[in-house]
């Protein structure tokens, strides 16, 4: 056990190399930009657009199990692995064999990266029974300790955790602000990057009020419990002189250390494409222009229980994934094993994309975590597998675990995220029966490029599927009602029937088709025996025709034989004449 030295404050002068002078040199300059140091931590940098303050203190604040000291030890571990710069971690709680225990788990090695000089930890136990409130106190020791620890391994970064630990036992609130404000101008005098960790207060940030003297950046976490649900919280309080989110974030402690979900609100400048994706259902895309949906579209499927919305999202992805794209299925209700057997009574294979790494699900009940641990999962999972679609099914359960406008807020930002992504995604959502407006439960429809509505249509004691596209912006789409069919070889939708009475479906249907087929069949039998009747008098007509034909022949022909008889007859006589005529010439 190590015990803070204690010097009088009239030794001050001894350790003035080890203190730092408010006043700035004549010869120092402004920079033009505030210099940063990057933490590593995902999505933190984002937040705070390159990091935090180079050479400056940094308070880190928040409840007991906030996630203060791991936060703190990953921003050191990352700077001395990935950034060159070393680190020392000032413990004034746990041991350092403690801390390389609790953080293995991360995959960070503490023995080794001190064998290698990369960091130092250094273990400073106070004891309340020795602290006596007199003008003696100060923070003497504790420089000595840190400027060695600094100096001996050229240290860029420092962690100070819990520095609360220092003044548990004093109450004269005149030696702590002396001391604190002592401590940070000795930090910013060493140019170090510090992390400073302290326990939230009543009524402040923390209990010592840090937040007062601390005025580069200031960083609070928060564990919140809502329905027996825990989401992890964190926002940034101030940062001086840079731009940052203001917005809370939620963040995500597990096997691979801290993300942080930058993403609250995301301009809309995503870029846009004109490739299409098939549906997976021919008639569907017909539906849609004759090609499907826009890439990095959303599209939701909304309908009753049992109308086949999984199904549709099914053959979306085995579309795509048979193209040689690559998916994520988050499910909410079902277990992957049993969407998989379910999508083969239907002729969908899923496990042979699951198996040639096309194809990945996540499955989970919404209540395993809060609304906003569940968008850095989806955004983590993502960004890890490069999908091109995700389908989200159902999105209607959410609602056990926020209100309608949280869920509505954090499909926004996912939405807003995927399209910046030229990711496609595919929402399930489930309707109600009695929901007249035909608008979802989460209000995601206005959202959306593409809203498919499957609803039940009840007629003759039977219940069959009807399909409508809502909307689908972008493109010319029917606007008439398809028959929904599930069968064994796959979704068909049968072309709009009219009868009678309307659009018919199922049994009415095939029983209209059926009287059609017989009327068209007598039809046709009364048409073709009148066709024969038809024939047969052509025929008797063609027959006398012909005998007529040969009637008016053979009276012609006699006609011609009497002309041709009194021609020849005349020709006779005329020659006779004309030899009696000579005869007599020749008598004379």
């Amino acid at each position: 056990m190590v015990t803070l030295p204690r010097f009088n404050r009239n030794n001050h002068h001894r350790l003035s190399e080890l203190t730092m002078s408010l006043e700035p040199s004549e010869s120092t300059k402004m920079p033009t930009t505030l210099p940063k140091s990057s933490t590593g931590i995902r999505g933190l940098d984002e937040i705070t657009a390159g990091g935090l303050p180079s050479g400056r203190p940094t308070l880190i604040c928040g409840a007991a199990g906030s996630g203060k000291t791991l936060f703190s030890m990953e921003f050191l571990v990352h700077g001395a692995v990935h950034f060159n710069e070393p680190g020392v971690f000032v413990a004034f709680e746990e041991k350092a064999e403690e801390l390389a225990v609790n953080v293995a788990s991360l995959g960070f090695d503490l023995h080794q990266l001190q064998r290698d000089g990369k960091i130092r930890i250094d273990h400073v136990h106070v004891e309340r029974s020795e602290i006596e409130e007199t003008g003696e106190y100060n923070l003497d020791g504790l420089f000595i300790r840190l400027a060695y620890a600094i100096d001996s391994i050229g240290a860029k970064r420092v962690v100070l955790d819990t520095i609360e630990s220092l003044f548990s036992g004093l109450t004269n609130q005149a030696v702590l602000r002396a001391e604190l404000r002592r401590l940070f101008e000795w930090l910013k005098e060493k140019g170090v990057t510090t992390i400073i960790t302290g326990e939230k207060g009543e009524a402040s940030l923390t209990r010592q009020g840090l937040e007062e003297y601390v005025s580069d950046c200031v960083i609070l976490l928060d564990h919140r419990v809502e329905n027996k649900i825990s989401t992890r919280i964190l926002r940034i309080v101030k940062y001086r002189g840079s731009v940052h989110g203001t917005n809370e974030y939620p963040f995500l402690i597990d096997e691979e250390g801290i993300s942080v979900l930058p993403v609250t609100s995301l301009q809309l400048n995503h870029p846009v494409s004109s490739e299409r994706l098939s549906s997976g259902i021919p008639a569907l895309d017909k539906m849609l222009g004759g090609e499907g949906f826009f890439k990095a579209s959303s599209i939701l499927v909304s309908g009753t229980a049992g109308t086949g919305k999984t199904s549709i999202a099914g053959s979306f992805i085995d579309k795509a994934c048979i193209d040689g794209q690559r998916a994520i299925y988050f499910a909410f209700e079902e277990s992957p094993h049993q969407i998989i057997r379910n999508m083969r009574s239907i002729n969908i294979d899923l496990q042979a994309h699951i198996d040639d790494g096309l194809l990945m699900f996540s499955a989970s009940r919404p209540t395993l975590n809060g609304l906003e641990m569940h968008l850095l999962n989806i955004v983590k999972l993502v960004e890890k597998f490069r999908p091109s679609v995700v389908v989200l099914d159902p999105i209607s359960n959410l609602i056990t675990v926020g209100s309608n406008s949280e869920v509505k807020s954090l499909l926004t930002r996912l939405i807003d995220f995927l399209q910046s992504q030229q990711i496609t995604v595919v929402f399930t959502a489930l309707a109600l029966n009695d929901n007249k407006t035909e608008q979802t439960d989460e209000g995601v429809s206005s959202l959306v490029d593409v809203w498919i509505l499957v609803r039940d249509i009840e007629s003759n004691g039977e219940r069959n599927r009807g399909l409508y596209v809502m909307k689908s912006r972008g493109m010319r789409h029917s606007n008439q009602v398809r028959e929904f069919v599930i069968t064994d070889e796959g979704l068909k939708l049968v072309e709009v029937f009219l009868g009678p009475e309307g659009v018919l479906t199922g049994s009415a249907r095939e029983t209209q088709q059926l009287v059609e087929k017989t009327t068209e069949a007598i039809r046709d039998h009364a048409v073709s025996r009148k066709d024969r009747e038809i024939e047969r008098k052509r025929l008797v007509l063609e027959s006398k025709i012909s005998s007529l034909k040969e009637e008016f022949e053979s009276l012609q022909e006699e006609l011609n034989k009497s002309y041709i008889e009194d021609e020849l007859k005349k020709n006779i006589m005329e020659n006779n004449r004309q030899e009696l005529t000579r005869k007599r010439d020749d008598l004379l």
